[in-house]
Order: structure tokens, then C-alpha cells, then sequence
């Protein structure tokens, strides 16, 4: 229907017009039933290209590779592997994520600079080309390869994930679709994430990018496993305009539905990695409002959400409200404690800074349930932001204590 977003559960990154994929295991990891390292997203059409990329000081030439290439606005598609992070591996990395790109691109039969480059896994291994070479031709790219190209950017992950939107405008029928990975060395402003998203509408670069900004603030940018951030994390979002229609700017009619329908599928797939973090076992969502700004409103939803007590407090099922006073207060954002309101799955727990009698019994057992949610009330401005984090269990010392061995 015209002016809505509809949610397309079995979608994935191949189900806008236009585009191709798929996944093959080269050996990259260890053998399994269903797995893959090595994969290709291709549009079969020009198409322009908005980024965001890792912070961290230190990044894989695979991203710096990217990163450069994006600078001109359009790409044909991009090669993944997972198994091999291509990080800390010196003037090597750049060469050979350069050859992957390159080997890429001669497969698919685009130019050599049209393909972009994007690994994950362990950091310090240099790449093995030898594998990666005899992998590529292999690779069989069709509209039903979303789910092959999704598994092959997995590395911890326990399942791929993928989903996609569809919104109508002036008559056309219009798709996003996306697929990501990252289930440990996740932390705002990115994580260890890779998200590939594509879009069969026609949208200005400008829009594109900035659009694909606000979404990555609103999703992955809020997002917290276990307060570590990676060398490798990318998001890309392609548009090839293979639906037809009129190119969509940020003076559109349909940009706002547009970017409804970006924040949509970004906030889902930012969920499905914490919901997949490593060992946990529910999910909890931070809402901050009241805040002075939508700034102080995320700083401090993302402070609570990646604060281990409070990790630790919703494994334990254990309502400690002052642990998310205490990363509420050290979050930086402007905070006047006699006007704090706290809430636990809308039970209220905290009014005007103290604690208020409440059924400890309700709360501890309102808390065994897949999603809690945090609620906290500032009392001090209209803004607000929603940040989401996972429990921290025994599992994931269990995951990170041997992962490379």
C-alpha cells in the first residue's frame, strides 16, 4: 500500500531488482555442513554506492581499499570473505585486497575498480590468495544466492541474517534489502559488522549517503555486545534505480519513506546481530527520553547498554537499578538525578531520583522473557534515543578464550 513499509521476513539482499549473489566455501574456515567464506553481491546494473566504515585507528586494508573507492559515488559490487579479517598484516593486505577485488571484478565482467573488497575473522593472518583465487571462479551468482552470500560473510554467528523492505511510491513498487554479520566485537559506532544493503530505487548519491547515515546512527551505531569495536566494519548500500521511476533526492515527496523504510530494515538487522551475540540469551533495549538533546539522548542509551553490570544484572535477571544509574551518570550526557525517572518492562522502580516501592518478585520474573526493556526518563528536554545490548554469560568468555585456536 502507498506510503507504507511492509516487512519482508524471507527477504534478503538479492530481493530488489537487479541484483545477483552468492556464496562459496574455499576454505577459508574450518568444513561444515553449509558453510561458506567466500562470496559476491553484484548489481547488474550501474549503480551508486553510500559507505560508512569502522573508526578505529587501526583497519583492514580490505576497508581502506573500500574506502577509497567509494569516494566516486558508484560500484558494480563487492567481494567478502570471512575466515580472514586481512588486518595488521602490513603492505600486504593492500595487495591483496586489491587481486580479490580484481579477481572479482574479471569474474562478474565489470571494471577492475568497480568491485569493492570486505573481510572479517581473525587479525594478523595474511589472506590465502592461493585459496581465494581458486574459490572465485567458482562462485555462481544468481537472484537466489542472497541466502549463499549471507552465510559467507559468517564467522561466530550461529545463523545468517537477512530481511527486506518494500514501500510504494507514485505507483511503483520499490525494495531494500540487506544482509549482515557480527555477533561479538560489537560496540557503538559499528562493530564487528559487515551489512550489505541494496535498493532497486534511483536515489541521488547525496540522499543515499546521507540517508544511509542516519540510519547507521539510528541502528548499528546503537548496538552493543561486548564494548569492543572492530578493525573491519563496513556498511555498504547500493541503488541501481532497476524499478524504474524518478530519481529520489532529499526534496522527494517519497525521501522521508524512503528513509523510514532504510531506518526500518537497519534497526532489524542491528537487532538480529545482538540478539545473535556471542553466549547470550535475551536482548534488552535502553530508551532514554527526557534528554536535553537526541545527542545526550543516544550517549546515554549506548553507556547503559554497553556496561557489563548492567550485562551481567539482565543475565542474572537481577533488578540493580543503580548499575544503569551509575552508566547513566559516567555516560557524559547532561542528567539532574532529583528528576530521574527509571522503568523496568514499564514496571517503575525510580521516581525523582530514589527508589520507589515495587514487588521485587514481578520484576525478577518480568525479566525471563527474550527482550527486556530499560526505560529511563531525564525530565530535562524532549529528546529521545533507543540503544540495544545483550546479556554477558559464562558462553562468551567460553567463545573469546579459544577463538583462535
Amino acid at each position: 500500500m502507498a506510503g507504507e513499509v511492509e516487512f519482508i521476513g524471507d527477504g534478503t539482499v538479492t530481493s530488489p531488482q537487479g541484483y545477483v549473489a552468492g556464496g562459496v566455501y574455499a576454505g577459508l574456515k574450518s568444513q561444515g555442513d553449509d558453510v561458506a567464506d567466500l562470496g559476491i553481491l553484484l548489481s547488474q546494473r550501474p549503480a551508486s554506492v553510500a559507505a560508512t566504515f569502522s573508526t578505529n585507528k587501526v583497519v583492514s586494508p580490505s576497508v581502506t581499499v573500500s574506502r577509497q573507492r567509494v569516494v566516486g559515488g558508484s560500484a558494480r559490487g563487492v567481494v567478502a570473505n570471512s575466515g580472514c579479517a586481512n588486518c595488521a598484516v602490513g603492505e600486504q593486505g593492500i595487495t591483496d585486497a586489491v587481486e580479490m577485488a580484481r579477481l572479482a571484478a574479471v569474474h562478474t565482467g565489470v571494471g577492475p575498480d568497480e568491485m569493492l573488497v570486505a573481510s572479517t575473522g581473525i587479525i594478523g593472518v595474511e589472506l590465502p590468495m592461493a585459496l581465494v583465487r581458486q574459490g572465485i571462479p567458482r562462485l555462481d551468482l544468481s537472484a537466489d544466492g542472497g541466502e549463499a552470500f549471507a552465510r559467507s560473510i559468517m564467522t561466530t554467528d550461529s545463523r545468517p541474517k537477512r530481511a527486506a523492505v518494500a514501500f510504494e511510491a507514485d505507483g511503483i513498487r520499490y525494495h531494500i534489502g540487506g544482509v549482515a554479520k557480527g555477533v561479538g566485537m560489537i560496540h557503538p559506532d559499528m562493530a564487528t559488522m559487515l551489512c550489505f544493503l541494496t535498493t532497486d530505487a534511483d536515489v541521488d548519491r547525496s540522499f543515499l549517503q546521507s540517508a544511509l547515515t542516519e540510519s547507521v546512527e539510528l541502528s548499528f551505531n546503537m548496538i552493543d555486545v561486548d564494548g569492543d569495536q572492530s578493525t573491519n566494519d563496513s556498511v555498504l548500500l547500493f541503488s541501481n534505480g532497476a524499478a524504474g521511476g524518478s530519481r529520489l533526492s532529499e526534496s522527494s515527496e517519497s525521501a522521508s519513506l524512503f528513509q523510514q523504510a532504510l531506518d526500518s530494515l537497519s534497526v532489524h538487522l542491528a537487532k538480529e546481530l545482538v540478539r545473535d551475540g556471542e553466549g547470550a540469551e535475551r536482548i534488552f533495549a535502553v530508551t532514554v527520553e527526557g534528554a536535553r538533546s537526541v545527542a545526550d539522548a543516544r550517549l546515554a542509551a549506548r553507556e547503559i547498554a554497553s556496561s557489563n553490570l548492567v550485562k551481567a544484572m539482565v543475565h542474572g535477571r537481577d533488578p540493580n537499578w543503580g548499575r544503569i544509574m551509575m552508566a547513566l551518570g559516567k555516560s557524559g550526557a547532561d542528567v539532574e538525578e532529583p528528576k530521574i525517572d527509571i522503568f523496568i518492562n514499564d514496571i517503575h522502580i525510580v521516581h525523582e531520583g530514589k527508589a520507589i516501592p515495587y514487588f521485587t518478585d514481578a520484576v525478577v520474573g518480568g525479566m525471563n522473557v527474550p527482550e527486556v526493556r530499560f526505560k529511563v526518563t531525564l525530565g530535562i528536554g524532549g529528546s529521545s534515543a533507543t540503544a540495544w545490548g545483550c546479556d554477558l554469560t559464562e558462553e562468551y568468555v567460553t567463545s573469546n578464550s579459544a577463538y583462535s585456536t
